[in-house]
């Protein structure tokens, strides 16, 4: 059997040949089975009532809203192949000029125009293809945490405008990561290009209002020190645009820290303590606190629900990041 993990130089495309392989495969089966997995995530969340995004949270661009990308999950297309389940994704390397805030504008580098990339989804088992294309201006690659062969770990430099396929189980379940792997990688990572992959166990979590936090830092003048730092690409975006939940609703917060050059950085919500689940690789809590240190690329589910209703800061507790712009508000809402 032909190794498909992950092409060599020879079998690297160009975009014509990319795009030819995407139109490829999508058979009547490929077809009812993406079906029956949109069917299934709508029913797993069917007891959960998510607030309306606020009409005044403004996106950055046509792929980039903070307020999108937190409850965005891409599942991907689900494929079928020699009676396999295969979970695709596509994922482009590009530059996308970013205004950090009224001052300072930054040109990030990044997956498919946002930062963070794309939450990729999947369930422990499925097949996983990721199908890359490097139109970053630099050689880029993905590296995925996880369990996988040697051949798919995403060490190998992609020249731009080539494109590579990327292909393993998802395994182990829990909250993963994936970044550019390519030298100096703190520089790749601090300007954009990481994301997070969830897989989730066989046996699904309780239902609860699922949201996504990344932490980031921008060094804007490459002294490997962080200016500023922002959740979800933005630098105090849900200072001004507080993210909405439901009060008494069990929120799933999925946090993972992507802050390069500061050795940790720590979490902590207001007038409330929340269940952790370390690198959600399990189905209990590990403990209840109110602020949980991280170091980079660390990540956890935190679970709570607010009982009363009002706004309610989030932050790192070190003063000096979330004053850069680390920061933000939940908006607590009585239910409808």
């Amino acid at each position: 059997m032909p190794n498909r993990f992950l092409l060599e130089k020879t079998l690297l495309w160009n975009r014509r040949q990319l795009l030819k392989l995407g139109l490829a495969g999508i058979g009547v089966a490929g077809a009812g089975l993406a079906v029956q997995e949109l069917t299934r995530e709508r029913r797993s969340q069917a007891l959960v009532k998510v607030p309306a995004l606020p009409s005044n949270a403004p996106a950055v661009s046509a792929s980039f809203n903070p307020m999108t990308i937190v409850r965005d999950f891409d599942r991907g297309t689900v494929k079928n192949e020699n009676g396999r389940k295969i979970r695709e994704f596509r994922l482009i390397a590009g530059t996308t000029p970013v205004q950090l805030n009224s001052a300072v504008s930054l040109v990030t580098w990044n997956f498919n125009g946002r930062v963070p990339g794309p939450t990729l989804r999947a369930t422990a088992g499925d097949r996983i293809r990721v199908i890359f294309l490097n139109n970053g201006g630099h050689a880029h690659s993905i590296h995925f945490h996880g369990i996988h062969s040697a051949e798919s770990d995403g060490i190998k430099p992609v020249s731009q405008g080539a494109a590579t396929i990327y292909e393993f189980d998802a395994q182990p379940y829990g909250v993963h990561l994936y970044h550019c792997h390519i030298a100096p990688v703190t520089r790749h990572i601090s300007k954009g290009l990481f994301g997070m992959f969830i897989v989730d166990p066989p046996q699904s979590r309780p239902p609860a209002d699922e949201m996504v936090l990344v932490m980031g830092g921008y060094d804007l003048n490459e002294d490997n020190q962080n200016e500023l730092y922002a959740f979800n690409g933005l630098p105090n975006y849900y200072m001004h645009h507080p993210i909405p939940i439901y009060q008494n609703q069990l929120v799933r917060l999925y946090l993972l820290n992507m802050i390069e050059f500061n050795a940790a950085a720590t979490f902590h919500i207001h007038a409330n303590f929340f269940r952790v689940y370390r690198t959600g690789m399990s189905l209990t809590p590990n403990e209840e606190t109110d602020v949980i240190t991280m170091g980079t690329a660390e990540r956890h589910i935190l679970e709570f629900a607010y009982p009363f209703p009002g706004k309610y800061m989030f932050h790192p507790h070190q003063d000096a990041i979330a004053e850069a712009g680390c920061m933000g508000h939940f908006e607590v809402l009585a239910p409808a």
